[in-house]
């Protein structure tokens, strides 16, 4: 018997334009919904003909690859650019039967990501994208699914020792030596240098404070790093950091910031009022920022190109699964793209 459109809508419960609006990819449909509708259709024996479907009869339903998409801190400025690469590969994917599955995290939370991990393996995600957090659980999750099998791309950031097809983002290690090097030719080669991280648990930006403390130890021997502090991301609390910092610890020339919350340094200076401010390196083009540049609140700004890193992980993924072609390594960096308020 043929499989209808309308046996598959009274087996999910939904009507029969959810079901053409969803297998045709016409207008928003509720993600969980659409999931259902796909599943069904798959496990009844569903094939679009080829007069409704572009290209020869879809496969549609037969070849979709589904690619599951984590991230977190996913209100944050440097996140911008990376979502709009996730969105414009995500449309240019369409076309090739590629859905894209995206899960984002408001914080740095490990267990909502083990717990979108787990969720995406139920769902059985053909390819994994993902900015890994460094926890147990994560790093054992992550290397039970590339086991089994599954590929994956992380970007971003990146955990070693855990198979992937690639990684796409900065080499952050590298950049905290750019920034130590600008650092150095701000302060004369001299000074004491606060830098303030986001979390603790976060590898990329642990990358780029080893980067940075390294090069100043072995290349600057008259900087120092005077102390090493977390603003979990906070604007107020890089505010409350520097506050503290430049009125407990005389001599504070330099200040580098690695994490989100940049903002927190105009506050800090409109506080303190400092006769000279420190220089400041900072990361991330985002509007914000290049208002820190421009009000001479910053010095240089280290960009870590987000599209790509959200544009080609996907592409990636599709490329391996729907054609079987492997990316070239398994680095692929972006540019350390260091700005100005001259060069924005």
């Amino acid at each position: 018997m043929k499989v209808t459109m309308q046996m598959i809508a009274e087996a999910v419960g939904v009507s029969r334009g959810t079901v053409d609006r969803a297998l045709h990819h016409r207008g928003r449909i509720d993600q969980e919904v659409e999931t259902r509708i796909f599943d069904a259709a798959r496990s009844m024996g569903y094939t679009l003909p080829a007069a409704e479907d572009g290209n020869a009869g879809t496969a549609g339903l037969k070849k979709e690859i589904r690619i599951g998409v984590i991230t977190y801190l996913c209100n944050a400025g440097f996140m911008r650019e990376i979502n709009r690469g996730i969105a414009e590969a995500q449309e240019e994917l369409k076309d090739r039967g590629v859905r894209i599955i995206l899960k984002e995290s408001e914080a740095v939370n490990g267990q909502e990501q083990l717990a979108y991990l787990e969720e995406l393996e139920q769902m059985g995600v053909d390819g994994l994208a993902v900015m890994p957090i460094d926890t147990g659980a994560i790093r054992k999750k992550l290397y039970a699914l590339s086991e089994k099998g599954l590929p994956l791309v992380m970007f971003n950031s990146k955990l070693s020792g855990i198979p992937r097809l690639s990684y796409v983002g900065m080499d952050n290690y590298q950049s905290g030596r750019a920034a130590a090097g600008l650092m150095s030719i701000l302060t004369g080669g001299a000074g004491r240098i606060l830098v303030i991280t986001g979390s603790f648990g976060n590898q990329l930006i642990n990358a780029r404070v080893d980067g940075f403390t390294k090069e100043i130890k072995d290349s600057f021997p008259d900087l120092s790093v005077v102390a090493v502090q977390s603003s979990f991301d906070s604007a107020r609390e890089v505010q409350r950091i520097i506050e503290d910092s430049m009125q407990s610890i005389p001599g504070i020339n330099g200040i580098f910031v690695v994490s989100s919350g940049q903002t927190g340094i105009r506050d800090a200076f409109s506080s303190l009022y400092p006769e000279k401010r420190p220089a400041v390196v900072i990361y991330d083009q985002t509007p914000k920022n290049e208002k820190l540049l421009r009000d001479n609140l910053a010095d240089f700004l280290i960009d870590q190109s987000g599209y790509e890193q959200g544009y080609r992980p996907l592409h990636i993924l599709a490329n391996a699964i729907g054609k079987g072609i492997l990316p070239e390594s398994q680095e692929e960096h972006t540019e350390i793209s260091i700005r100005t308020k001259y060069n924005l």
